[in-house]
């Protein structure tokens, strides 16, 4: 063995404290690792969303003024009667519902609440009724909260009714579940 004419290098010699001191700076290590993990539900086909409290800016709800509701009304045209915005799905993106009739001049004509996202083009689409306006129901206090439609529904019990008066009333909501909005209902107390 041929010796060196160098000088003794310090870590050539280990002592505990330098495997201490090893240890230490891995555990900080992969303790580092362990905070700097990535998204869990992000993957390398899904874009990463951000949200405004990391400087971009919102998605804005769709605009039922710029949707095609599935409504006959004739020459009259239709009417937004009612609209509220919320995330129904969980999806981090607003939809709007809105309470759509046709602008009749006079009377109570029956309401449509649709579900409107935004669609592949410029205009929002319609991907949920909740109700038709083939039901003949009128909607009042109207509101969407922490991803629940919720409206009172006026209806008639029969043709005989005038249509000035509905006659039954109850209490509706709709929540996102499983793929579909599921409905709700609870009578309310009576109008008379």
């Amino acid at each position: 063995m041929q010796t060196s004419e160098l000088p003794d290098l310090a870590h050539t010699d280990t002592k505990p404290l330098h495997w201490l001191a090893t240890a230490a700076a891995m555990a900080a290590v992969v303790a580092a690792a362990g905070l700097l993990q990535p998204d869990p539900t992000a993957s390398a086909s899904t874009p990463h969303r951000t949200t405004a409290q990391h400087g971009t800016t919102t998605v804005a709800a769709p605009d039922p003024a710029r949707a095609s509701f599935p409504l006959d009304c004739g020459q009259v045209g239709s009417t937004v009667a009612e609209q509220a915005t919320g995330d129904l799905d969980g999806d981090g993106r607003p939809e709007t519902v809105a309470v759509v009739r046709c602008a009749a001049g006079s009377g109570t004509p029956p309401s449509g609440v649709y579900v409107l996202t935004h669609g592949s083009g410029a205009a929002p689409r319609v991907v949920a009724t909740l109700v038709d306006p083939a039901q003949e129901i009128s909607v009042g206090d109207f509101a969407v909260r922490d991803g629940i439609v919720s409206a009172t529904l006026f209806g008639y019990s029969s043709d005989t009714v005038a249509r000035c008066c509905p006659d039954r009333q109850e209490r509706a909501t709709w929540q996102w579940k499983g793929g579909a909005f599921v409905r709700a209902t609870q009578a309310a107390p009576s109008a008379a």
